[in-house]
């Protein structure tokens, strides 16, 4: 239990530090947008301001997986963290939202390209570097401590990490040529970048959800068939992922085992599966083996 509550508590302090650094992001990038007037900029702000939210979400999330199993929850509370990500990925929709409408609107009713100063393009090429270091240092911190919500943040400030430079480009583009339709055309293709970090999000968040198996039964027959006393294995389900996975199986074991015999075999089992496979728990149904 020490080792998983440690676990949640370093997520959590991981969380308290990107959360600073996107409220730092979110301000340079209003501040750019308000400035120059650019509707990209600001649903690149908005972006990051989702980040932020992310990471409120995350932190209380983690609050409540961290809490022991009890009577109610008797397989812990691990899926408040995937619910976090799942979070992730809503928030993420009500922006591409925002961000289409704004830019449809540019698009009808026209307006004067931004105006792009370089204390601006400092200012939000600095936004870029912070968000590239908080993107990286998140996704080796997620493997490191295998966190759905860690690596889903990740993929999100890695997505807008591509956002804030294609804004760069664009917005030099846009300065350059004066043509004014290039920030909301921009601004679409921002859009698009924030629906498929939202996509992938709930590609990988739905099966844990909905306990998709974690593992293919073979993998496991295997594990099990190896340890001595184990006749036949049957009925092998898993579910979960990373942290807090589950397998359940029913070994068969020779009809002269004693009860304790046929104990220490299926502890045996337990041992071995949770231990290769990498399982949180496993629970082993033992019966006699008929020929």
């Amino acid at each position: 239990m020490k080792s998983a509550m440690g676990r949640h508590e370093q997520v959590r302090r991981i969380l308290r530090w990107v959360l600073a650094a996107n409220l730092a992001v979110i301000v340079a990038k209003l501040i750019v947008g308000l400035r120059t007037g650019s509707i990209a900029v600001l649903g690149d702000a908005a972006h990051s301001g989702v980040d932020a939210i992310n990471n409120v979400v995350g932190l209380a999330a983690m609050r409540f997986a961290a809490a022991p199993p009890d009577a109610e929850h008797p397989y812990g509370h691990g899926k408040f963290e995937t619910l976090a990500a799942l979070a992730v990925a809503a928030f993420l929709s009500v922006t591409c939202f925002e961000l289409v409408q704004s830019a449809i609107e540019r698009l009808i009713r026209g307006g004067a390209p931004p105006d792009l100063e370089p204390a601006m393009v400092i200012l939000l090429a600095a936004a870029l570097v912070v968000n590239t270091v908080v993107a990286l240092s998140e996704a080796r911190a997620s493997q490191k401590l295998s966190s759905e919500i860690l690596a889903a943040d990740a993929r999100h400030t890695a997505s807008d990490v591509f956002v804030t430079a294609g804004v760069l480009i664009g917005l030099a583009i846009t300065t350059w040529t004066g043509w004014a339709p290039a920030d909301a055309w921009l601004a679409l293709a921002v859009a698009a970048v924030v629906a498929h970090s939202g996509y992938k999000i709930f590609r990988e968040t739905i099966p844990v959800l909905v306990d998709e198996r974690a593992m293919d039964p073979v993998e496991i027959d295997e594990v099990a068939s190896e340890v001595p006393g184990v006749r036949a294995v049957s009925r092998i389900r898993s579910r979960g992922k990373s942290v807090g996975r589950f397998a359940e199986l029913t070994i068969r074991v020779a009809p002269g085992e004693t009860v304790v015999s046929a104990h220490e075999i299926a502890d045996e089992v337990e041992h071995q599966v949770a231990i290769q496979l990498g399982f949180t728990d496993v629970t082993v149904h033992v019966e006699p083996h008929v020929n």
